[in-house]
This record gives structure tokens, sequence and C-alpha cells, in this order.
């Protein structure tokens, strides 16, 4: 499994990606009746990226959806439950254009080492419900989930996240990559535009945010109408306001 934070403050950012590619790729998907299912590690050695990669600020993504259960409870005057996470990742991946298949997804969920879980999603907790857990959709296929705690000296949130990027984009397997990091901040979010630029034409790749941003190598979507969905908040409730 991926190391815990006491333990990443003592290995280079380069070593912590290394490491990840070792242990967080090579799962043996196993299918249980629950959403949420373990997974066994197979040999490194054997370890592949998937088709599909997506890769989430898990603090942005969390103070987005609690700004919009604030705003839409005050607006449609009744309570919105946390959202529903796999549903959410479901509909991210056919805002990334993913289409109906027995696919393979990697979901990399990168998080503040003082921040335990995702406090507006269900599940929610980082190490117990998401690290190292797979679900299946029906329709879309296998969602494997891996998180990242960051924040230390040597492994802050945006290196990690632009190492895997540049880790990500040679290799040919990848076809699709959806991004979800701080789009408010906008340093940030030009050094994922720059790591971005070297990618060929076959790869698909979006990133998602509140606000439309300077274009890039790039297609964007709105991050707040997959959130809603899974919230259950309906467009028809919204037309009546």
């Amino acid at each position: 499994m991926i190391s815990t934070s006491n333990k990443k403050a003592k290995i280079t950012i380069n070593q912590e990606v290394e490491h990840i590619k070792t242990q967080m790729f090579s799962f043996e998907f196993q299918v249980d009746w629950s959403i949420f299912a373990p997974m066994n590690i197979q040999q490194p050695q054997n370890f592949k990226w998937s088709e599909n990669v997506i890769i989430i600020d898990g603090d942005y993504v969390d103070r987005v959806a609690f700004n919009l259960i604030v705003n839409f409870e005050r607006m449609l005057n009744r309570k919105i439950p946390s959202a529903d996470f796999s549903q959410w990742i479901v509909d991210v991946s056919l805002d990334g254009n993913l289409r109906p298949g027995k696919h393979e997804t990697q979901v990399i969920i990168l998080h503040d080492e003082n921040s335990k879980k995702l406090e507006n999603f269900v599940p929610s907790d980082y190490e117990t419900e998401f690290n190292g857990q797979a679900f299946n959709d029906d329709v879309l296929g296998e969602f494997i989930i891996n998180t990242i705690a960051t924040g230390n000296d040597v492994a802050q949130k945006n290196d990690v996240m632009l190492d895997l990027i540049t880790i990500i984009l040679p290799h040919n397997e990848v076809r699709r990559m959806m991004m979800l990091p701080d789009t408010d901040d906008h340093h940030t979010l030009g050094m994922i535009r720059n790591a971005l630029r070297p990618a060929g034409a076959e790869k698909e790749i979006t990133l998602f945010g509140m606000q439309p941003f300077e274009g890039g190598n790039f297609k964007q979507q709105v991050l707040g109408y997959s959130l809603m969905d899974a919230m259950g908040i309906k467009a028809s409730e919204l037309e009546k306001q």
C-alpha cells in the first residue's frame, strides 16, 4: 500500500512517485456486491496504467462541494445530502467523454496530510474507505481508487500532481486523463497547463473547474454539474426557482 504520512517525509518526491507507480497501480480487482471492494496487489513488475486516469485535488473538490451544499440548501429550502462519491466519479468520467464499456479507470485522490476524509462525500475516509478500494459500475466498468497524503516538505500536493502528469503523458496505454486541480490557484493552473503541452493528439485530456479559465492542450468541463447530480439536485428543482 502507499506509504503513510509519517514515512513520506523520509523520501524524495521522485522516490514517492516511483513508490506510487509500483504499488498503486498493480491491483487485481475482485468484484463484491458492496459498492466498494478491497483489492489484492499483484507483483509490482506486472503493474500497468489504465486506459483512463482521474487525478483529484480532494481538498479543493471538498471545498466546492461544501459551498454548493450551503448555497443550494438556501436556494431550494431543503437539506442537501453529501455527494455520492461513486456516482460523482461516474459523472466525471462521462463528462470526460468516457463511453459505455468494460473500462478500467484509476482514480488518484491527493489530499493534505492533515485532512482525514472528504467532509461532504459518502463514503468519506481517505485511508479506510478509499485507499486501495474499487467499485464496479454496470455501464462504465471498474474504478480503482488510491489516495496520497501530501503537504510535508518533500511532497507538496502541486509537485506530486505535476510529477504524476509527467509520468503518465508518455504512456501510450493511457488514452484519457481527467484532471481536477485547484483551478482557483492560478499559479498551479499555469504549471499544469505547461505540463500538459507535450500531450499528443491521441490523449484526451479534460480539466474541471467552477469557472472558465485560460485554455490549453485540454478540454474544459464545469465541476459543479457532476457534484449537483451526485447530491441529488435536479434541473427541474432549479427551473422552479
